[in-house]
Formats: C-alpha cells, structure tokens, sequence
C-alpha cells in the first residue's frame, strides 16, 4: 500500500498506543504524539495598557506576570489557523525542523 508519510503522521515509533489530548479550537479528540503542539508565553495585560498600568502602580519595577499556555490542536485546526503549512511531494521529505526567529537582543 502506497504511503503518504514515513512516519504516517504521528511520532509514535514502537509504542502500541499513546493518550490522547483534545484539541484547543475545535475539542477533537488527537493523540498526543499526532497533535500539533505549542508552548504559548503571553502578557496579561494588552500592549495599549501597559504604559498606563506602570504609570498608575505604586512600585517602580513592577513586572507584569504573563500568562503560559499549553496549546494542543489537531492537524486540521493547525493547518487552517496557519500554524503549519501544506507541503508538496517533494518537500514532504524534509524532515530538518524550520529555523526559528532570532529574538531581539535586550540591552
């Protein structure tokens, strides 16, 4: 039988049966190792309302705590909210992971 993928999609490899997570967006339920998976660090407080929050605080270094999400989402979910692309044939076989976005140097 012709095969799709190498791996037929998941990151299973020897083990008989893995959990399963539901997805964020539309509540499906997907194997852990099949679903697209994102560590989300995010601020509490909207970029507008930042300055006015500093301002506003009776302590002068006050760090604004942040909110750390775990995200699991289908294939389906991830591939229409553009988490991950659709590839050709050919670049299917690439398996060498994106390059990431260099961070901006703090000073």
């Amino acid at each position: 039988m012709t095969v799709k993928r190498r791996s037929h999609g998941r990151n299973k490899k020897g083990r008989g049966h893995t959990v399963s997570l539901r997805c964020n967006n539309c509540a499906k339920m997907v194997p852990k190792d099949k679903a697209c998976k994102r560590f989300i660090v995010r601020n509490m407080v909207e970029a507008a309302a930042v300055r006015d929050m500093s301002e506003a605080s009776a302590y002068s270094n006050y760090a604004l705590p942040k909110i750390f999400m775990k995200i699991a989402s289908c294939i389906s979910c991830a591939i229409h909210s553009r988490q991950v692309r659709v590839r050709s044939v050919a670049t299917r076989k690439i398996r060498t992971p994106p390059r990431k976005l260099a961070r901006k140097q703090q000073k």
